[in-house]
């Protein structure tokens, strides 16, 4: 078993053609991404926590700055900082959720990221076929070993 900083990496491509000894050699930054796939992965989720701080934050802060609106304003019977805490705000947690998971299954596609069980290394499927090669050089497209 080789170790994971000195294994070869001048053949294996990620992220849509950056090859792996410059991405994986290169400091993480994550206001500077070094490839494609990092910086609209990051793009993502950047946009998810300002969304949800917005749906989290919002209804207190809304609550501290106009008592009379949020307490005087019903909502199916509700006052309306009620109802904006204890049902739109997990709502949206959880629609956010949805949208994190779906927007990150786009870029796995656009960046030819695959996590179908075919794929997955011959360990992680519990039984090695004698015809199928197994190459411990390989790298995901997400940076992580496959």
């Amino acid at each position: 078993m080789t170790d994971d900083n000195t294994q070869s990496r001048s053949a294996t491509r990620t992220d849509g053609g950056t090859m792996t000894e410059s991405y994986l050699d290169k400091e993480i930054n994550i206001f500077r991404p070094a490839t494609p796939f990092m910086r609209d992965h990051l793009r993502v989720i950047w946009l998810s926590f300002a969304a949800w701080v917005i749906v989290i934050f919002g209804p207190p802060t809304a609550t501290l700055f106009a008592p009379d609106l949020m307490s005087g304003t019903t909502v199916l019977g509700f006052p309306l900082h009620f109802a904006l805490g204890a049902l739109i705000t997990p709502l949206g947690a959880l629609l956010l959720s949805v949208g994190y998971a779906l927007q990150r299954d786009r870029l796995d596609t656009k960046y030819g990221i695959s996590h179908d069980v075919e794929s997955a290394a011959p360990d992680e499927r519990g039984t090695e076929d004698e015809d199928t090669e197994t190459d411990s050089d390989t790298v995901a497209a997400d940076g992580g070993a496959e």
